[in-house]
């Protein structure tokens, strides 16, 4: 299970490790699975000749809708929480017009609370943290080289991959 509340994406944390050739990057996929216990699913080998690069480096594309309406959702009910407790303050610090006008003042703070998270949450599902990521893998394919991508199910696993890739020489791009 994913560790981001968000998004609900098993794998938030993904990175990419460049190789100069195949063969050693083959055998850190490998050791991967076998010394630090990745699944086979979660570690992909892409090399020059690999067809499908872009469903290996974002294999929930599929379930991109579910992370758009997820991210969206909880950030605007979040987004109208926090407008609420802007309102309350208002309320309880007695500002004039707040107290005059409860019922417009109070909605105009949720509904600019819910605007406000339906706007991170599309940044969220932009997943601009991802573009570095995808383009190190692209690039080293399109080079001749080759890349181990990994999706991580945590931040911590994610780290784990990345210290274990840069010690075998990849040259290492993760996502937040």
């Amino acid at each position: 299970m994913s560790d981001n509340p968000i998004t609900g994406e098993v794998s938030n944390s993904k990175l990419a490790a460049v190789f100069p050739a195949q063969a050693p990057a083959q055998a850190a996929a490998a050791d991967l699975v076998e010394q630090l216990g990745f699944q086979p699913a979660q570690v992909k080998l892409l090399t020059p000749d690999t067809a499908d690069v872009d469903i290996k480096l974002e294999p929930e594309g599929g379930g991109i809708w579910r992370t758009i309406v997820l991210a969206h959702l909880k950030l605007c009910v979040l987004g109208a929480l926090a407008g609420a407790a802007i309102f309350a303050a208002m309320l309880l610090a007695g500002i004039p017009f707040v107290e005059n006008s409860p019922w417009t003042a109070g909605g105009w703070w949720v509904l600019y609370g819910a605007i406000g998270g339906l706007f991170l949450g599309g940044l969220v599902a932009l997943r601009p943290d991802h573009d570095r990521y995808i383009q190190a893998a692209r690039k080293a394919v399109a080079a001749g080289r080759s890349a181990v991508v990994v999706h991580a199910l945590s931040m911590t696993q994610q780290q784990q991959a990345a210290r274990f890739l840069a010690e075998r020489g990849a040259d290492v791009t993760r996502t937040l």
